[in-house]
Parts: structure tokens; sequence; C-alpha cells
């Protein structure tokens, strides 16, 4: 019906084998490849202690959220989405992520959608992050926007809840969500990521949902203890984090996203990296 969207712009310029993948793979859960990788701890803890030492609350998470910001200022490809059978191109980075006041069973979570431009450091993500969090969790007055959104669509009658939501998918479709709705929505985002590692569970692989545009879901499970081979054949102990990746492969070719994941690799090893604002927001080899 329409081409313009409020998240993102219509990619005219593709190649016809892109052109047609959407058209061939229908849905996210058809299109589904899972990436898997253990991340080295070793440089992560260094980088964490240091930044305690100078008073700032740096985590794997933040590290992870930096990493995948920056990897998709460089490599904007991954921060694209198919909507109608069309490949759109966001103009920002979104992030969405589930926080608990506690780690209680039966604990109620919330969604946190954050937005960055591409070029902050590390340093600002986290600050941005850990203020998100402590104002939905210690700080926290009410609900926020986005579960308001959930409670009045619950407050329904349960038979009309699915019309809504398939008015709301179709809307969607055809370009016509209202876009108060896709900035409060957390499935309208380039990445969706679950911290498995603060319950002590393994990595998993997180499907993308159907509904809305999340193109890449990213899921950090807990360290691991594992032989690996040093200089010389030394074997000896790391510690490393279990890491898994579900990704929407229209978007994109396989080449890509090998060249993006081993550059989010380099920025797990060594978040400092990541400290200096990114400048020119290009593509690297």
């Amino acid at each position: 019906m329409f081409t313009k969207r409020p998240d993102g712009v219509l990619v005219k310029d593709l190649e016809p084998m892109e052109m047609i993948m959407p058209y061939i793979l229908k849905k996210r859960y058809d299109s589904m490849n899972m990436y898997e990788e253990m991340f080295p701890c070793e440089g992560m803890d260094e980088y964490i202690r240091e930044k305690l030492d100078q008073g700032v609350r740096i985590g794997y998470m933040h590290i992870l959220i930096a990493a995948t910001v920056r990897m998709l200022a460089l490599r904007p490809l991954l921060n694209r989405f198919v909507m109608n059978g069309r490949i759109y191109q966001r103009e920002k980075i979104w992030v969405s992520f589930v926080v608990h006041p506690t780690l209680k069973d039966g604990s109620v979570g919330t969604t946190i959608k954050l937005c960055f431009n591409g070029d902050e450091s590390i340093l600002e993500i986290a600050e941005a992050i850990n203020k998100a969090i402590e104002k939905e969790t210690t700080k926290r007055v009410g609900e926020n926007d986005t579960d308001k959104l959930m409670r009045i669509l619950m407050s329904i009658p349960k038979p009309i809840i699915k019309l809504v939501v398939n008015t709301l998918m179709w809307m969607d479709k055809h370009n016509i969500m209202p876009k108060a709705i896709i900035d409060l929505s957390p499935f309208h985002t380039s990445f969706f990521i679950t911290n498995l590692k603060s319950l002590g569970l393994n990595h998993i692989f997180h499907h993308v949902y159907e509904f809305g545009t999340t193109g890449l879901f990213l899921a950090m499970g807990k360290e691991k203890t594992v032989p690996v081979i040093g200089k010389g054949d030394e074997i000896k102990q790391e510690k490393q984090m279990g890491f898994g990746l579900v990704s929407d492969e229209r978007f994109c070719d396989g080449l890509y996203y090998a060249m993006s994941l081993r550059q989010m690799r380099k920025y797990m090893k060594n978040p400092k990296l990541l400290e200096n604002r990114l400048e020119l927001k290009l593509e690297e080899a």
C-alpha cells in the first residue's frame, strides 16, 4: 500500500537475489540462521576491573551491547529489516532487553528500549543502560509507557485481542502503524538481547519475533572454563562466555554477516577499542 515508514527507509539499490529472497522466505522463522560463539573473558574482566576502580559500573552485557551498536554503525546492512517483501534501512540503532527488579521466582520483568546514533562510546552506552535500569528497578514509580501499552491491550476482552493484534500486524505490514506504537514497541528494534548469564544459564538460540521488525536476537550465557591451545601448542585453561545469535538472513548475505561478526569478536576481546567515539560511520573491510 505505502512504502514510507517512520522507522526505516526503503532500500532500492538491491541485487536481484536480494530482491527475491523476501518473497521466497516469507517469514522470519523461515529465515533464521543460528550462530554460536565463545568469547574469551580475560580482556572483558580486565576492562571491568579497570572501570570499577574508576567508579564506573560496566558488565558483560554493557560490553556486548556496545560492541553490537558499534558493529551495526560500521556494518549498516545488519541494521535492516524486512516488511511485506521489502527491505528497509534504519537510520538509528535500537536495542531492547528485559530487566527484573529482583531475580526471585515470580519477579515481573519490564522491557527497556534504547536508541543510539551509533557514534557513542562504550562509556556513554553504559551510562544510558545504567540509568534506564535504575529507573525501571530501584527508582521505578508506576508503569512505563511500554507496560501501559501492554496492559491496555490485555484489558481488551479476550476474544477481541486476537483481532486487535492481527489488525496491528496488518497495519505494520502495510506501513500504516502509528509511529507512537512503533516507538513504544520493544519488537520494533535493531536487536533484542537476553542476559541468561545473570541467571546462571547457558546461552540459547532465541527466535526472532514475527511481530515487529527484530532481525537480530542475541543471547549471552554463563561463563565456562575450557581448555584452549596457546603458543607453542601449550594447553591452558581459559574462561569464556557463551553467546548465541539468531538472525534474519534476508537483508544481507553470509559473507557480510561473517565479516561483521569477526569485528564483534575484536571488540569483545578488547572492549577498550570502544572507548573512543566513532567519528565516521563508514564500513570497514
